[in-house]
């Protein structure tokens, strides 16, 4: 498989998740497990473009597709306008749920470049943060939108 634009080959058991393939064998930790039942969404990447819980998808069915986690989104040294826009709009406090929340988003930004805040809210209704509360959450979502226009027209 293909993860963060790097080719990888492993010999794996079959039974093995793509959440632990990641965080164990690549040492990708940025993917994080959290409740191992496709509830809390904070090992969420994407696969081919599209967001998928790494908890339910066996990491041998993702040979020959593109996956791309949080570490992937920043680019030599620049964030990517979703990380960028948790910072400034303070959308994380423990960090837990961000990179689940982050794929999630760029994900969304991807297809839909200017959601409203119900598109926002719809896109990572899949995602449980126990911290922040939403309303942060969903400014650094905007806040990315908006940026990543500007980013696109310059």
């Amino acid at each position: 498989m293909t993860v963060n634009e790097r080719q990888y080959t492993r010999q794996i058991e079959p039974r093995l998740l793509l959440v632990h393939f990641l965080r164990d064998d690549l040492r990708l930790t940025g993917t994080h497990w959290g409740c191992d039942t496709s509830n809390c969404g904070a090992c969420v990447v994407l696969m081919d473009g599209e967001p998928v819980k790494s908890c339910t998808v066996l990491a041998a069915t993702a040979s020959g597709h593109e996956i791309r986690t949080i570490e992937g989104l920043e680019v030599d040294g620049v964030l990517d306008p979703v990380q960028q826009g948790f910072t400034e709009e303070h959308g994380l406090q423990c960090g837990f749920c961000t990179p689940g929340m982050m794929m999630t988003a760029r994900a969304l930004l991807d297809r839909n470049p200017d959601p409203s805040n119900d598109e926002i809210r719809e896109a990572l209704s899949g995602q449980i943060c126990r911290c922040t509360g939403y309303a942060t959450i969903v400014r650094s979502v905007r806040w990315a939108a908006e940026h990543s226009t500007e980013e696109v027209q310059r």
